[in-house]
């Protein structure tokens, strides 16, 4: 267990470490260490599976509910299905009336929000130990009676497609996402991104919104999550009280079979945007998040765009001047995901060359061995990044609740970071040859289209 004292040294140490202090011990890595996230699991006959973590740091408790269930498992035609249901499950239930979930934990000094990637839907609690029995039996609740009527699910999506413009169309290079996947997969629903489009969700209808929840809002498909200020046993006697009678879904939840095919020749693509600048973009599968080559990969990407002292800030901003700014990483997911670089290139340089430059580094990878200064900052960037983290019960239920799901065990939490440290440079090099290969790269250029742009 760790004191909130422990924690602000924990957070000393960290900053020591990014700025290159040395700390007493074993070695830098091994000094700060995030601390196990000790846990209970059980599985309840309706197939609900329970994760227990008892952290008495903070008078606090996180409730969350992963629901196996993202933008990749809706049906062609009907994206952005995952997030409008998130939205709707906020609008009542049997017992509770449309806005209630969140009023009722605030007013007992709680919070309550969700959140949808491609693979899985989450919604969160945090509240006082003594209103434990709220967050699971809202939870409970609407797993198991949310009602679905016409009018909050007209009124839920005008609120979506605000958001959508808000966020994406809206907003200079919002729509740079979309792109990037919409041309790296082919047959994969991971083409499309959770938010969905305006299209789709104009032909959403609310019969189709109904079936989607009794197809995955069903206990044997979902999670949850109890981290905090709490006893173990009497949180498994209280979710067997509001969550045992909820029923299982009978016939097997529908999951995705598509298999994108290999990419064997590189691909080129152009589009416009009324954009300010440019955009380069330099993309290559890589695999599922399962795989043991994530961890070298994610190394990787550490290297080459975490912070301004990483390979491509400094060639592509520091170094020439080339790219306004530049990043890259990995988007490691439940099947295949991508490694990407971008670059938004600076007035008096072209696309071309941020391309150049962007390869030039992905290209290095693969020849020569990263340093064991860079590796070395990677690792410490590993463990700053494990322990701020998990500062907060919630990010600890967060950890604990994504392994448990996507990884079959809480206990690949922990081990992650295990083997991140573990890498070596030979395997970054392995892997950097095994997935950035020319041959398997899609080159995308957003060019400005409008009267500061044009097209040719």
């Amino acid at each position: 267990m760790m004191s909130v004292c422990a924690r602000c040294v924990a957070l000393v140490a960290v900053l020591a470490v990014v700025a290159g202090g040395a700390v007493t011990g074993a070695g830098p890595v091994d000094a700060i260490r995030p601390p196990a996230l000790a846990f209970q699991q059980t599985t309840l006959p309706n197939g609900l599976q329970v994760v227990i973590h008892e952290d008495r740091s903070t008078p606090v408790v996180s409730v969350q509910v992963w629901y196996h269930v993202g933008s990749k498992d809706e049906r062609s035609g009907r994206s952005g299905f995952a997030h409008l249901f998130e939205h709707l499950m906020f609008q009542g239930s049997k017992n509770v009336k449309p806005d209630e979930h969140g009023s009722l934990l605030a007013r007992a000094g709680g919070q309550s929000n969700a959140f949808t990637t491609e693979d899985v839907t989450v919604y969160w609690n945090t509240v006082p130990p003594s209103h434990l029995p709220l967050a699971l039996w809202l939870e409970a609740d609407r797993m198991a009676s949310l009602r679905i009527e016409r009018e909050p699910f007209e009124r839920e999506r005008q609120v979506v497609q605000e958001e959508r413009r808000m966020r994406i169309e809206n907003r200079p290079y919002g729509r740079l996402p979309e792109h990037i996947y919409d041309f790296a997969y082919l047959l994969h629903p991971y083409k499309r991104q959770p938010i969905g489009s305006m299209a789709d969700l104009d032909a959403a209808r609310v019969e189709d919104v109904r079936d989607f929840y009794r197809t995955y809002y069903v206990p044997n498909n979902a999670v949850l999550m109890v981290a905090g200020d709490v006893d173990a046993a009497t949180v498994l006697d209280l979710v067997t009280t509001y969550f045992g009678r909820v029923p299982r879904r009978g016939r097997a939840i529908p999951r995705v079979a598509v298999v994108e095919p290999a990419v064997i020749a590189a691909r080129r693509h152009t589009v416009y945007e009324k954009w300010p600048l440019p955009v380069l973009a330099v993309a290559h599968h890589v695999a599922a998040d399962s795989h043991a080559d994530t961890f070298p990969l994610k190394m990787a990407s550490k290297i080459l765009s975490d912070g301004e002292s990483s390979r491509i800030y400094r060639s592509l901003v520091y170094g020439t001047g080339t790219a306004l700014a530049a990043y890259g990483g990995g988007s490691f997911m439940e099947h295949p995901g991508l490694f990407f670089a971008v670059a938004i290139v600076q007035p008096g340089f072209t696309p071309d060359q941020a391309e150049a430059l962007l390869t030039v580094e992905l290209d290095r990878l693969r020849s020569v061995r990263v340093t064991d200064r860079e590796l070395e900052r990677a690792r410490r960037q590993v463990a700053r990044d494990f322990l701020i983290g998990r500062t907060t019960v919630d990010q600890k239920a967060r950890a604990l609740g994504r392994a448990a799901l996507l990884h079959g065990s809480p206990g690949r939490a922990d081990e992650e970071f295990e083997r991140l440290q573990a890498v070596t440079a030979d395997d970054i090099q392995r892997v950097a040859n095994t997935y950035f290969a020319p041959a398997s790269r899609l080159i995308l250029r957003v060019l400005p289209d409008g009267p500061s742009g044009g097209r040719p």
